[in-house]
């Protein structure tokens, strides 16, 4: 019998009962469910904060990644620059290009400068992760670095400087036996004990003059980076007492030395033309020949050194004679001005010809032993109006002082200088 037929025979009160159930059953139907209440009640966040909700493990993810840069420098390689060497072969043994080569060159003023590299010096080379070039420094001095990089096709560079701390270092010493043992001893580098003896060059012959008890006393300058010494500057002030004769130069701000009262210690000619070992033969007008042991004027001086140490002109003028001759061997001779000669015999080598102009301290030869001599030197004359004078001691035209206007500038400096050191000297003496 058909569904409907049995509940049209059913008693009235069971049909509503069923029909009460059914309208419950439709009710719970139509309610939602908790996913679908929570969903609702948070249909008013916007779209884009709900998939920003969803995204924000994906990108974390991606930042954890390591970056990847194959221009980055990786590997770095330090060239000590030798004797001989060029800038291509240097590059050509890196296994860069003549073309890279080229680029760097085009690059101005910045160029000109690694142009001149000096043996000892360092280059530092980058490379990328591919071993492709990457960039070069070179340093220029203690405060300043050529910094050259690649940055895609093009090159840039740069000078990066960087704040020294200065700091004053003070030397003394007195001499027992040769002024550079006193110069080692009290702790001065041997560029310093050059630069000490240059100051005092135009006044003091550091191979005849010097007599054990002469004194001197230093302060000159000193760089540090980051608490560490990196270079020794210029000397400030110095003091030498020779045979109880006192000279005391002070560095001014164009570089160059002068007496406390400004005069220059520059003078028109050097007491000694070459950096000597020791002098074998005084002036000495009685002197017995070494070949010939016959009574010769010795005219002169002679300084002992090896064959090809440097020979300069002690004074600024014109080469009217550079030739050879027997006795003389290899010599120049240069004329200074109507009342100034000099002459130089034995050399070795020839550096300047006949009619030259030549400035002083300019390298004219080298010492030799050509000629009539016993051994490789210096033979060094001094003529004044024709006439032969002791080098050693002749008077020597004054130098040329400080304008008023720069004198004004230089007494406070060289004042405050002078008594700081003469203070130290004072206080090393007595703890001594």
């Amino acid at each position: 019998m058909p569904v409907i037929y049995r509940l049209k025979s059913l008693p009235r009160g069971h049909k509503v009962a069923l029909g009460l159930l059914s309208a419950a059953m439709v009710v719970l139907i139509m309610m939602p469910t908790e996913p679908a209440v929570a969903s609702r009640d948070r249909s008013d966040i916007p779209l884009s904060n709900a998939l920003q909700d969803k995204r924000q493990p994906l990108e974390m993810e991606v930042e954890d990644l390591p970056v990847v840069d194959d221009h980055l420098p990786v590997r770095e390689q330090m060239v000590k620059v030798s004797r001989g060497d060029t800038l291509s072969s240097i590059f050509a043994r890196q296994g860069l290009s003549s073309a890279l080569l080229h680029d760097i060159s085009q690059l101005g003023a910045h160029a000109e400068l690694l142009r001149k590299i000096h043996p000892e010096e360092r280059l530092t080379f980058s490379f990328d992760r591919k071993g492709h070039f990457a960039g070069l420094s070179y340093p220029l001095d203690a405060a300043r670095t050529l910094d050259i990089r690649q940055s895609g096709t093009e090159l840039r560079s740069r000078i990066i400087s960087v704040k020294l701390e200065h700091r004053t270092q003070y030397a003394q010493a007195s001499i027992s036996s040769n002024f550079w043992g006193a110069g080692v001893s009290a702790g001065l580098s041997p560029g310093k004990i050059m630069s000490l003896a240059a100051m005092f060059a135009w006044d003091l012959d550091f191979g005849l003059d010097i007599r054990a008890g002469d004194h001197f006393a230093v302060l000159y300058d000193q760089r540090y980076k980051d608490g560490i010494l990196v270079d020794t500057g210029h000397i400030l002030a110095a003091e030498f007492i020779n045979q109880g004769k006192v000279y005391r130069a002070v560095r001014h701000d164009d570089g160059n030395y002068y007496s406390p009262e400004g005069r220059a210690m520059r003078k028109s000619f050097l007491r000694a033309p070459v950096n000597f070992s020791h002098i074998s033969s005084n002036f000495n007008p009685r002197r017995l020949h070494p070949v010939t042991g016959q009574v010769k004027p010795h005219r002169g001086i002679d300084y002992a050194a090896r064959t090809g140490t440097p020979v300069v002109a002690a004074g600024s003028g014109v080469v009217v004679e550079s030739g050879y001759s027997r006795f003389n061997g290899n010599y120049v001779v240069i004329r200074h001005d109507r009342t100034y000669l000099t002459k130089y015999l034995h050399l070795h080598q020839r550096m300047v010809k006949k009619g030259e102009k030549v400035k002083q301290e300019q390298q004219i030869g080298t010492v030799g032993a050509t000629g009539r001599v016993t051994g490789p030197h210096l033979h060094y004359e001094f003529l004044v109006n024709g006439v032969h004078k002791d080098p050693k001691s002749v008077d020597l035209p004054q130098a040329a002082f400080l304008s008023r206007s720069e004198l004004a500038r230089f007494r406070p400096k060289a004042d405050k200088l002078l008594a700081q050191l003469s203070k130290v000297s004072e206080v090393m003496l007595a703890n001594n």
